[in-house]
């Protein structure tokens, strides 16, 4: 039997809109396994967005728990829960958040320099994980001069360097084509394959979700169906090294992350 890895347990969240309280998740009850790959879809405002962000620990719940490896994080303080985000979660979002005057590789190399690990030791990982999306010949460039694929892979490495156990995308290829966004989906499958991380994914693709093996499908802040599905089957050969050609695209790394 799968062993689980998070446990949310009768989630509520209330927000007060104009002197009205409003209800964005009404009870959600779920279990996520070590190692598990799965994608939350539903309407705008079905409440997606926000049970990732109160799973991320980016927000707190009104009412219910969440509970990873067996530990509430939902009592935890506020400075305990940032060690807790650094150490345990990767987050990966629509637009990347690269900050635009570090390289490729310093923006990957951040959290462990925010945790105050020896520079070394922090490079020598986050040089190996962009090798791995593919962008061995990317690491001294700066993020304009990245295409929008080229951006997020950067920042899924970034999710990935402080060796997380679950990583939470919110549209992670929204802003990306088809083509490069398949390469991206297919990345996120080798990752689990091949490091056990689990992903959860909040998506409005539908050629995503349907290679996901599990979809929960919210609406009106409740999860209305949580189906296993068929779900993707890796192709044998990588495909981390593709990339696509640097775009003129303008830099939208300063938009802030909850916006």
């Amino acid at each position: 039997m799968a062993k689980s890895l998070v446990i949310v347990d009768k989630l509520q969240k209330k927000f007060l809109h104009e002197g009205r309280e409003v209800a964005v998740l009404n009870g959600i009850d779920m279990r996520i396994d070590e190692g598990e790959m799965l994608c939350v879809v539903g309407q705008s405002g079905a409440g997606k967005s926000t049970l990732l962000h109160l799973l991320g620990t980016l927000d707190l719940p009104t009412a219910g728990r969440i509970v990873y490896d067996g530990v509430d994080v939902t009592k935890m303080s506020s400075s305990r829960l940032a060690e807790f985000r650094n150490e345990k979660l990767g987050f990966v979002f629509q637009f990347h958040h690269l900050l635009p005057e570090f390289t490729a590789l310093e923006n990957v190399m951040m959290p462990g320099l925010i945790r105050g690990e020896g520079r070394s030791a922090i490079t020598k990982r986050a040089q190996a994980l962009l090798e791995e999306v593919g962008l061995a010949h990317r690491l001294t460039h700066r993020p304009g001069e990245l295409s929008g694929g080229e951006q997020q892979r950067v920042a899924l490495a970034r999710a990935l360097v402080m060796n997380p156990r679950l990583v939470l995308a919110d549209e992670p290829t929204g802003n990306l084509d088809s083509k490069t966004s398949e390469a991206i989906h297919t990345l996120f499958f080798q990752l689990n394959r091949t490091k056990g991380i689990t992903f959860l994914i909040v998506t409005h693709s539908r050629e995503l979700a349907d290679m996901m093996p599990r979809k929960v499908t919210m609406r009106d802040g409740m999860i209305e169906k949580d189906e296993q599905q068929a779900g993707f089957t890796l192709p044998s050969e990588s495909i981390a090294a593709e990339v696509d050609e640097p775009s003129s695209a303008p830099d939208d790394s300063l938009a802030p992350p909850l916006a």
